[in-house]
């Protein structure tokens, strides 16, 4: 069985939340998000590193306020940088000799699913890279700088990146390594393998994968958590129950 690590970045300013409480750190159904995300993968077979990316400044108070769990989910904490991928670096820093691959996953997407993590984890062994996304299904509109629309753009091919984002860990740090050399802006771990000339593979995932961003988003997770929750339970109390649709 390949070893894959997941680096979880957490150091971004949340500048669009607005709760005084940066969106990692903040309760979603009674844990905090970050911990939802972790728990996705901490306890999976094929997982051998997780680390949680932090800002400096946050350091002291998630040691002393999440000590406890990360001791117990096995979660290493990481100082990130000015950037994500500066964040993402450090980690891949500390990553063991013997994982194989390596996912990228947003600290603040703890909806994801185990069947897909499967899926996207099956697909970068087979082809070396892959990163869920969803289809655009609504039209889309390009505009000018006074909000005019100019151009419908067709959706036909178009896909909206997801994460977790997995590679082959020499492809990873390879392009990592090329980062400084690119001239084009680079928005995801999968556009930089791209300009590194590695191909990535797009494995459909959910539209609940979603990423918290406003406080809208955290109501949202919590119902998709209630709802995946209630789901479960009736399985596990239904004298027909089998295992299909759990995540």
């Amino acid at each position: 069985m390949a070893k894959f690590a997941v680096i979880l970045p957490a150091a971004g300013q949340s500048s669009r939340f607005g709760e005084g409480v940066k969106k990692p750190f903040i309760a979603l159904d009674g844990r905090p998000v970050w911990q939802r995300t972790a728990e996705r993968f901490a306890n999976r077979d094929d997982v051998a590193q997780v680390f949680l990316v932090i800002s400096p400044e946050d350091r002291e108070m998630v040691e002393e306020r999440h000590h406890a769990n990360l001791l117990f989910l096995g979660v290493k904490l990481v100082e990130g940088g000015s950037e994500r991928f500066e964040s993402v670096a450090n980690a891949l820093e500390l990553v063991e000799d013997d994982v194989a691959f390596v996912a990228v996953h947003d600290a603040v997407r703890p909806c994801v699913k185990s069947t897909d993590i499967d899926r996207v984890f099956a697909m970068a062994e087979k082809f070396g890279a892959a990163l869920l996304g969803v289809p655009v299904l609504d039209t889309l509109k390009m505009l000018d700088a006074d909000n005019k629309v100019i151009e419908t753009v067709p959706r036909r091919g178009l896909w909206q990146a997801q994460t977790p984002q997995v590679a082959r860990r020499d492809w990873l740090v390879k392009a990592y390594a090329n980062r400084f050399t690119l001239t084009e802006a680079i928005t995801d771990d999968a556009q930089l393998l791209e300009a590194a000339g590695y191909p990535v593979v797009m494995v459909e995932g959910s539209p609940t994968n979603l990423k918290i961003t406003t406080k809208d988003d955290l109501i949202i997770a919590a119902a998709i958590l209630e709802a995946k929750l209630g789901e479960k339970m009736k399985k596990q109390y239904h004298p027909f129950a089998d295992d299909e649709g759990q995540w």
